[in-house]
C-alpha cells in the first residue's frame, strides 16, 4: 500500500468544462470529511465536487465515493478505481467541475473524471506506507546501549523514557520489524 505525502492539484479544460483535481493526505475519515467541507467553502460556485477516499483505520479500510449530482457511477467510481488500482490509502481525491455548457455524456464524464484523477495521482509525491507499532519496555540499565543499537538497525526510535530502578522505554518501529526486536529481547 502507498500514501501521498502532501496536497497536489492539477487542472484541465475538457469541452469548455473546467476540472480541478486535488489529492490530499488524511489519517481519519473525520479529517477527510473536514477536507471536503473546506473544498465546498473554497469552491462555492462549482457545479460538482466529486470525491473518493480510502482510509486505513483500526477497524479496517474505510472506502467511500460520491458522484455529487452527476449520473450514478460516472464520477466518484472512476476516481475510486484509480485509488484502488494503485493501492493508495489515507487520502482523498476530489475533482471539482465547473460546467462549461457542453454535455459530455456518461462515457465522457467517466473518462473526464477518471483522467483528471489519474493525472493528479501521477503528479503527487507517493511513498510506500509503513505501519508502525509502539511498545513499552522495562529493562536493566546495562541492556540500554544494546537496545538502542538494535532499534537503529530496525528503523526504530525511543519516543519516551523513564529512569528509576530500571529503564522504562516507549519505542516505535515498523510493525514488520517487531519479530526481530522480540527475538533480541528474549
Amino acid at each position: 500500500m502507498q500514501i501521498v505525502v502532501k496536497t497536489c492539484e492539477v487542472e484541465e479544460i475538457i469541452k469548455k468544462s473546467r476540472f480541478i483535481g486535488i489529492i490530499s493526505p488524511c489519517q481519519t475519515e473525520r479529517e477527510a470529511l473536514l477536507l471536503l467541507k473546506d473544498l465546498h467553502q473554497r469552491f462555492p460556485d462549482a457545479s460538482h465536487i466529486v470525491y473518493a477516499y480510502r482510509i486505513q483505520s483500526p477497524d479496517g479500510l474505510i472506502c467511500r465515493f460520491h458522484d455529487a449530482g452527476e449520473p450514478s457511477g460516472t464520477a466518484g467510481k472512476p476516481i475510486f478505481q484509480h485509488l484502488e488500482g494503485k493501492q493508495l490509502i489515507n487520502l482523498v481525491v476530489a475533482v471539482i467541475r465547473y460546467f462549461g455548457g457542453v454535455k459530455l455524456g456518461a462515457g465522457g464524464l467517466t473518462r473526464a473524471y477518471g483522467n483528471v484523477a489519474k493525472q493528479v495521482i501521477e503528479a503527487a509525491d507517493i511513498v510506500e506506507y509503513i505501519e508502525f507499532a509502539e511498545l513499552t519496555l522495562n529493562l536493566d540499565y546495562h541492556r540500554l546501549q544494546a537496545l538502542e543499537y538494535q532499534l537503529k538497525k530496525l528503523d526504530g526510535s525511543i519516543i519516551g523514557q523513564d529512569f528509576s530502578d530500571s529503564v522504562r522505554l516507549t519505542v516505535k518501529l515498523p510493525k514488520s520489524n517487531l519479530p526481530a526486536l522480540n527475538a533480541f529481547l528474549d
